[in-house]
């Protein structure tokens, strides 16, 4: 089973799917990401653009999935925003008609609650995002998530882009538990403390921000 977590960027796409993983025997998180961001390295910085504009960047993205849904006996666990029909439906379509079980999740939350998590990451425990990646590269992140996150909630709320998860009073935790039980699969136990968990979080952050 392929298990894409959709949504805004800042929605908690990483966050959930690292918790599923956590939680999940077997499981592998494979990020479409790291696929993009080679292709941006491979590209003068002027010639920069969407990367998933690049028909090599979903071409690149099915191909390695389908080579690990077929080799790998666990759940595979792809967060990644899509937002264009055409590109939904050359990635996540495609692994459909090849005969893969791929479970398609978006986790939305109003405009607010994204802005609010999104300005979150340099509070609290936010000195690990700045130690790892500095102030640049997290303010450059967030200036990304902000400048699409009302084409995101549009286009992410439409009906292809079910199943929807309003996460706005969810949890991490919650919401990786609502996926498990939506496509019957079965969770370890939660046994992190409060302030391990916002450790735990504020380390998948700090990762994803040096990797941006």
């Amino acid at each position: 089973m392929l298990i894409w977590i959709n949504g805004p960027f800042g929605g908690g796409k990483t966050q959930t799917a690292h918790e599923l993983h956590r939680r999940l025997s077997g499981s592998v998180v494979c990020d479409p990401e790291e696929v993009g961001l080679g292709l941006h390295r491979m590209t003068p910085a002027r010639l920069r653009g969407d990367f998933q504009d690049l028909s090599a960047w979903r071409h690149g993205v099915r191909e390695v999935l389908e080579l690990v849904l077929s080799r790998h006996d666990g759940t595979v666990i792809v967060p990644m925003t899509v937002v264009e029909p055409e590109y939904f439906q050359e990635t996540v379509g495609w692994l459909r008609e090849r005969g893969h079980d791929v479970r398609h999740f978006t986790l939305l939350a109003e405009r607010e609650t994204v802005l609010r998590r999104l300005s979150g990451r340099g509070r609290g425990f936010g000195h690990v995002v700045r130690v790892v990646a500095g102030n640049e590269a997290s303010l450059r992140l967030e200036r990304f998530a902000v400048a699409k996150l009302d084409r995101c909630l549009e286009r992410l709320s439409r009906p292809e882009f079910a199943v929807h998860i309003q996460t706005d009073r969810l949890t991490v935790p919650r919401v990786a538990e609502s996926i498990a039980e939506e496509v019957g699969l079965t969770l370890t136990p939660n046994t992190d403390s409060a302030a391990r968990g916002r450790l735990r979080r504020a380390w998948t952050g700090a990762k994803e921000i040096q990797l941006f």
